[in-house]
């Protein structure tokens, strides 16, 4: 599994990424983040693999080819589970949480590709 999550600071704010990660994925609520449009996110999502089967509400399969993931939010926050899902996809779901101005943190590596990251 390969984990991208996606949050927005509030105007003015910069907080410690991993910390914001950390209580993020435990589901907390984290002070200086906006809420996001979860709904309308998860509609764009779905129309950029509209081709892919929609397993449920929050969880598509490749079935012409590798990948499948799951989407998990929180008023704050949108997590993206890939499984096997190749590097294409992948820049199709940063590209789609870009336009809402909520840059991919990679807890992997771990950074947050944004214009405040040091």
């Amino acid at each position: 599994m390969y984990e991208l999550l996606f949050w927005r600071y509030s105007e003015g704010i910069y907080l410690n990424h991993h910390e914001v990660y950390e209580a993020l994925i435990e589901e907390q609520e984290v002070d200086g983040l906006e809420e996001l449009p979860v709904t309308v996110i998860l509609n764009r999502i779905g129309s950029l693999f509209s081709k892919w089967e929609k397993v449920d509400d929050n969880s598509w399969k490749n079935n012409e080819g590798k990948g499948a993931f799951q989407v998990i939010t929180t008023p704050q926050s949108v997590r993206i589970d890939c499984y096997g899902t190749q590097g294409k996809a992948m820049d199709i779901l940063v590209g789609a949480l870009e336009e809402f101005k909520c840059p991919l943190y990679d807890p992997q590596v771990p950074e947050r590709y944004d214009e405040m990251s040091e």
